[in-house]
Order: structure tokens, then sequence, then C-alpha cells
């Protein structure tokens, strides 16, 4: 484990703020306090996390409906998150994008995207510019198992591995495309396996466990900035909840969701790991559990004060006006 313990803290703490502010959602929507189309993104934290550890300011994400973890993993603000979750001007996209087009390009999120595998080609075409800048940057795609399937996957990565770009596609294997099950549209047992038809490096990673995830998205990340080219990243998970706030979860049994909840929940994995090791206190990860539950009740309260976007704003900020 070649981490620090800052490193470490640092990992949780991410973690458990995607866990928190994903409960939090979920917990206002149920209240009737928050509306909107929320896909809630509990039980992969160690995903983006794992992967986003490896990346910094000069690097890019492209994320998918299922996005907030994906932006608390590259440094959004949660304040900022929050309110655009409110539909506030305070938001990060001024209260106009909402869950699924969230985004803070300054961070280097690109943005949630409401179109399955739509970020796919964003991330390959922001490879292309830090390839042609000689930046140095890296861009990596999130998607589904059901985003692969799409075209644009297909043509993405034979872009990709011709022109050796500094990208990685780091699949997000929950098991499920909407209420589907994986095995009934994807016809290979590993996504991964795909990489083979564009003569791509691949890995399979277990999305559940932080230190596995970590070490396989850094080695694709390392060699995208060597110049090695793109990677296809599986990462294995299982989301906690439905597909979105209020699915009844008809096609999955209770058993198979208890089973994944109680068995193989990432936090208490980073939690278990680092413990037995020596390497982080108990009272240490605690204190970062109060910390996020602080940082997120002060977000809520700012998000419900902050004031509603102007109707004279409503043609700002867009590329084209009729």
């Amino acid at each position: 484990m070649d981490l620090t313990r800052d490193q470490l803290l640092g990992a949780y703490r991410t973690m458990r703020m995607i866990r928190s502010f994903e409960d939090k959602l979920d917990e206002l929507v149920k209240l009737g306090q928050l509306g909107g189309f929320l896909h809630l993104y509990a039980g992969e934290e160690a995903v983006a996390t794992g992967v986003c550890s490896h990346l910094g300011d000069g690097d890019v994400v492209c994320s998918t409906h299922r996005g907030h973890g994906h932006c608390i993993a590259k440094g959004v603000d949660v304040g900022g998150m929050m309110a655009e979750l409110f539909g506030r001007s305070s938001g990060v996209c001024k209260g106009k994008g909402g869950s699924m087009h969230i985004a803070d390009v300054d961070k280097g999120m690109l943005g949630a995207n409401g179109i399955v595998g739509a970020g796919i080609p964003l991330a390959t075409g922001a490879a292309l510019t830090a390839k042609l800048k000689k930046t140095g940057g890296v861009a990596v795609a999130f998607f589904g198992d059901g985003a692969s399937n799409q075209g644009q996957f297909h043509e993405s990565l034979t872009m990709a591995s011709n022109w050796k770009l500094p990208v990685v596609y780091v699949v997000e294997n929950n098991g499920f495309g909407e209420f589907t099950p994986t095995e009934f549209v994807v016809p290979v047992k590993d996504i991964a396996e795909r990489a083979v038809a564009y003569a791509m490096r691949s890995e399979i990673a277990d999305g559940m466990d932080f230190f596995d995830v970590y070490e396989k998205a850094g080695q694709a990340i390392a060699a995208a900035r060597a110049g090695e080219g793109p990677t296809l990243l599986e990462c294995k998970t299982y989301r906690f909840r439905g597909h979105f706030v209020g699915d009844p979860l008809v096609y999955r049994s209770k058993e198979e969701s208890e089973d994944w909840i109680q068995n193989r929940d990432p936090l208490p994995a980073i939690e278990a790991r680092v413990v037995e090791a020596g390497l982080v206190e108990v009272d240490a990860l605690r204190r970062i559990d109060g910390e996020v539950a602080e940082a997120l009740a002060a977000a809520v309260e700012a998000a419900e004060a902050a004031p509603l976007p102007r109707a004279e704003d409503v043609l700002s900020d867009v590329y084209v006006e009729a």
C-alpha cells in the first residue's frame, strides 16, 4: 500500500462525503423538500474515488446521469452542488443544470449527461485536445454497462486507439441498465473483453474495493500520460439504491441487495483495511464523519436560503439564442 496517511484519510473523506450526500438527497426528496429526477451513486463510491485520486486540475472527467459521486471525487464544491440541485442561482451551473447536467469546468468536471453514453465521445475529444496541445492532461469517461452497447462507445474507442489518445474509459458495471440485468443485453461476460477489438489494453477491477480500483486506475492513467494510449477499465460494482429515487426495485431480489449492502459495502471495507493495518485510527475516521455531516447541513441551509435564478437570465450561458 503506497498511500500516505493523509491520502488514506482523503480517500475515506471523499467516499464518506459521496455516501452522505446521496443519503441526504434521498431524505430531502422523501420529505418533499427537493424535487427533480435523481439517480444516486451510493454503493459505487470506491470507483469514482479510486480513479479521481490520480487526477489533477489539468485532467478532465465526463460523467453520466448518475454523476454526483464523480463531481465530488473531482473536487466540485458540495455547497455549490447542493444549491444546483435546489435550482438556486448560487449553484455550480447557476441553478440551470440540475442533477443530470451538473458540471464545473474549472474543476475539470465536464458534466453529467442525461443521454446514455454521451460523455464517452466528449472525453475522447478532450483527450485529443490534450494530445494536440501537449498539456499532459488525461481524460476519463465514466459510463455504465448499458452504454457499452451504444455506437459512440465503439466509435470513440476506435479513434482513441488509432490515435493513442490519453483517455481512460471506466465502465461502472453495476449489473443493471436501468431495470434490465446486464447479461440480458451484453453478450460478453466481461465488458473489458471488448477492448480486444480495438487493440486496447484493459483491466477488470473490483468496484467495491477502493484499493483495487486505485491500483488499476493508476496504471491506466500513468500509461495514458506516458503516451501509451487508452485503457478500458471495467469496475464491477453495485448501486445500493434504485435506478432513481422512488424506484420500487421490483426487478432484483431483496436477498441480492442485502448481500451486497451487508457484505460488500466499500466504506466499511476501506475502514477495516486501514485500521487493521494500523495506518489510520478509528477516531480520525469518526471525526471525518462528523465534519462531513456538518458540511452537508450547512450546504442544505445555504441552498434553501439562496435566491432562484432571475427570469431575465433565462437566455444567458447558452451557446445559441433563438
